[in-house]
């Protein structure tokens, strides 16, 4: 191993290796291709070997799929990925169907799924909710203390008063903030982030990590297998330990068994003694701050809080961490002392959200909110692609009066969610909704504004990987202080994107609008 750090840039060398092997191997839409090729295979291999036998063959194929497609019409699958399903039925009518069982069963993911709701029942009334902050709330809108309670009845998340949140409508704001406050910790640190890549951004917070660390700070760091093939090696959390950091890894690839779209643990959470949270969009990696363009200028949010809602995303984090683990200090790390910020308005909610359960929480609250608004609701996003539910839930708020504004990205990562995102563009105008693109690069921020009362700041895309497939996690404010700062922000980011209306949708690129009309299909597996 090198030099931990280099002492003229202070950004540390932890030499990154192999990334692993190219990652649509384990991917579902890898593990489709693979079937497709086996299957050919097979059926030519029966057409050669069992000629007496086909037509037996082939009724118990049709049986066999028949059976499976009774399954899928009644499970309880959004309508989009039913049709998804039976495509992918129609074209695999044998591995097709073993493809949707295999998923269905969660082969690979039934042990994680039980410790979780081993968890989630443990630690269900570890952070009590104040009746009297409740009833506050109720007497201040009744239909946001149902959200609440809606949100309390997924798992241990309270809804706090006297919590200070503060917002950053930047990732070098938040970075220049996390830095001061992690210099700060006395007790313990947990970081938890989607992606850690190597460069100035994380070299920074390493360092101070491991300074923490030998002082006898107990810091952690997890972060989500799917970084071993694109930003780090397989051995990281071995190098972090010499440091005396904790680390591990969140389900590490494992070939078929654990697929690389399912499960992912896409939050973004950093807790320091208790007392100081952060969430948002802002991973651990440079261009989040904008020292490298990827895709023009990053636009990204986060929010800190400060005060007992933090214990929210304490808890959060263990519940994670402790997925397999047997002992845990659950109550040791909920106990330290934290002041309430008395100075602090409104209320604060930070919530996650479990692939696990039948509980689309994230969604949930999302629609609450457009069903919900009267006078505008203001949404930045990083993708849309939209089941109907969502769909139509930003329909009827237009067509209804409220001004729905969204804004995505000019500049994007990745062609196939931009070229689906446009495939909603006609059917979201025609009803109203104003849809954006942000000029200067790409917009990674996940922020709900509605009405002046109301917000949401978290990891939550609009799209199915957010929505079903991953852990995420937001904080939702309502009246807080900080409210007029995201509206403002929202307002800001607005001046520097272009107007799509009916005219640019019909210049945009052929092969754009070809790729959206096919891959709609399968939309719910991008």
């Amino acid at each position: 191993m090198s030099k931990i750090f280099d002492e003229n840039r202070g950004i540390q060398l932890l030499k990154k290796g192999q990334k692993g092997v190219i990652h649509a191997v384990f991917s579902r839409l890898g593990l489709i291709v693979l079937l497709l090729v086996f299957q050919v295979l097979v059926l030519f291999s029966i057409f050669q070997w069992f000629k007496d036998f086909l037509p037996h063959i082939m009724g118990g194929t049709v049986l066999f799929t028949a059976f499976i497609v009774l399954n899928l019409l009644n499970s309880r699958l959004d309508p989009t990925a039913k049709i998804t399903w039976l495509v992918v039925i129609m074209l695999l009518p044998v591995f097709g169907a073993l493809l949707f069982w295999y998923t269905q069963n969660d082969i690979g993911h039934r042990a994680i799924k039980a410790r979780f709701n081993q968890l989630n029942t443990q630690t269900y009334d570890s952070i009590p909710q104040s009746a009297e902050t409740l009833a506050s709330l109720a007497k201040e809108n009744p239909a946001v203390a149902s959200l609440a309670r809606y949100i309390r009845r997924s798992g241990c998340y309270p809804v706090f008063d006297h919590t200070a949140a503060t917002y950053f409508p930047s990732g070098e704001e938040k970075w220049t903030e996390m830095l001061q406050q992690l210099k700060q910790a006395k007790h313990f640190i947990f970081l938890e982030y989607f992606i850690i890549d190597e460069g100035v951004m994380w070299g920074k917070i390493l360092e101070i990590l491991a300074q923490k660390a030998a002082e006898g700070v107990e810091v952690r760091v997890m972060y989500d297998g799917t970084c071993e093939f694109s930003t780090l090696p397989h051995d990281y959390p071995k190098r972090l330990c010499r440091l005396g950091i904790k680390c591990k890894m969140f389900a590490p690839i494992t070939p078929f068994v654990s697929t690389h779209y399912n499960y992912r643990d896409h939050r973004k959470i950093l807790v320091i003694d208790g007392h100081t949270a952060f969430n948002g969009g802002v991973n651990l990696a440079d261009e989040y701050i904008n020292h490298i363009g990827k895709h023009g200028h990053w636009k990204d949010t986060a929010v800190m809080l400060k005060g007992e809602a933090v214990k929210n995303f304490t808890l959060m984090f263990l519940q994670m961490w402790g997925i397999d683990e047997k002992d845990l200090a659950f109550d040791h790390f909920l106990s330290y002392p934290v002041l309430p910020q008395t100075g602090a308005g409104g209320y604060v909610l930070p919530y996650g959200d479990c692939p696990l359960d039948d509980n689309r929480i994230g969604e949930r609250v999302y629609m609450d909110i457009l069903n919900r608004a009267q006078q505008y609701v203001h949404i930045m996003s990083p993708y849309l692609i939209l089941d109907r539910e969502m769909e139509t839930a930003l329909k009827f708020a237009a067509e209804r009066g409220v001004d729905v504004k969204l804004i995505l990205p000019g500049i994007p990562d990745k062609k196939a969610p931009y070229s689906l995102a446009k495939s909603h563009y006609a059917s979201l105008l025609e009803s109203g909704v104003q849809i954006f693109e942000y000029t200067p690069g790409f917009v990674h921020a996940k922020v709900f504004v509605s009405d002046d009362r109301e917000a949401v700041v978290g990891t939550i895309n609009l799209d199915y990987r957010s929505l079903y497939h991953h852990f995420e996690c937001a904080t939702y404010l309502y009246q807080a202080d900080c409210l007029p700062k995201i509206a403002a922000d929202f307002d800001y980011t607005l001046t520097k994107c272009r107007l799509v209306t009916p005219e640019t949708i019909k210049k945009e690129k052929w092969t754009l609008k070809i790729m959206g009309f096919i891959l709609k299909i399968i939309a719910p597996l991008m």
